[in-house]
């Protein structure tokens, strides 16, 4: 690995950039208090794009999730969602999304999925792609048991709705009063995946071990309670890394959704990053980046509020 080092030029090069839930409406906070910018973060990706074009070198860009706010009025969803779409397809590469939960508060997954361009069947929003002979990166579909963005009477939404009494005991499915430690992650922001859809990552890791590739998860809901606050973690992400730690070949999990961003390394050295909200971003900073990798590790390359480190 130490002479690996040495090599000055990466393998591949991508963009990121999370949370970007543009609406068009006046500034505002999250229920923490917290200063949320609903215009400005649509400055911050056209921002973004523009430096990601700039740079020459980016195989492609990935957008982490969440790119419509919640509090966007229901009848400017549609219009919302494509002008924010509208801005990362003027990168000059393929985009990759997943989804988030503020996505699936302006439109079922029906019509999320397709206009996101999302390689999903059945409103399913996991897949995976290989930039290079050698990499291959796992998108996971973190509402896939969810409460939300399937119709009521769904099964998965069936299947969340009873898993939330079971473990929430508040009438609001969204408030952690009570929940203590990781327990707090019992919210209806939050989701799982699925039984299929954990078979289906087994199924690639195996494959991509066999393959001698190494593995890049990208999760909209952090994995790593390192990385994450208790109350912003996938409700089985236990789970999810059981599967994960089974291979060798998985090297970083990369998500959204905490907005303050976080950086953990695992028990079994899987490095977790957790991407910095660009709606958090005051007026004239920014929070996007980009990701060099080698062949012996990546490295996040940030700007303002997004923070720089290797992994």
């Amino acid at each position: 690995m130490t002479n690996s080092r040495t090599t000055k030029q990466p393998l591949f090069s991508f963009g990121v950039i999370s949370d970007v839930q543009y609406a068009d409406i006046p500034d505002g906070r999250s229920f923490l208090g917290v200063p949320r910018y609903y215009r400005h973060s649509l400055l911050v990706l056209q921002r973004a794009v523009q430096s990601w074009n700039n740079a020459v070198n980016l195989s492609f860009a990935i957008n982490y999730g969440d790119i419509v706010d919640g509090f966007c009025p229901r009848d400017e969803s549609l219009n919302s969602v494509k002008k924010v779409v509208a801005e990362f397809e003027k990168f000059d590469g393929p985009v990759y999304h997943m989804i988030g939960n503020h996505c699936l508060y302006n439109l079922p997954r029906d019509e999320l999925v397709p206009m996101l361009r999302i390689p999903g069947r059945s409103g399913l929003a996991y897949y995976e792609f290989s930039p290079t002979p050698d990499y291959r990166f796992v998108v996971l579909d973190a509402y896939d048991v969810s409460a939300i963005g399937w119709t009521r009477d769904h099964p998965n939404t069936l299947k969340a709705m009873a898993f939330l009494e079971e473990k929430n005991p508040n009438a609001d499915k969204n408030s952690p009063n009570g929940l203590v430690g990781l327990d707090r992650r019992f919210l209806l922001f939050n989701g799982a995946v699925g039984k299929e859809q954990l078979d289906w990552l087994d199924s690639v890791l195996q494959d991509a071990s066999n393959s001698e590739q190494k593995v890049i998860i990208c999760c909209h809901i952090p994995l790593d309670p390192g990385a994450s606050s208790d109350d912003s973690l996938l409700w089985n992400y236990e789970e999810v890394m059981d599967v994960i730690h089974r291979y060798k070949c998985v090297k970083a999990c990369l998500a959204g959704h905490d907005h303050k961003g976080g950086y953990s390394v695992d028990s079994y050295r899987v490095h977790h990053r957790v991407f910095e909200a660009a709606l958090e971003c005051p007026p004239g900073s920014d929070a996007f980046g980009y990701i060099d990798v080698y062949d012996d590790r990546i490295s996040l390359v940030g700007t303002d509020r997004m923070q720089s480190n290797d992994m």
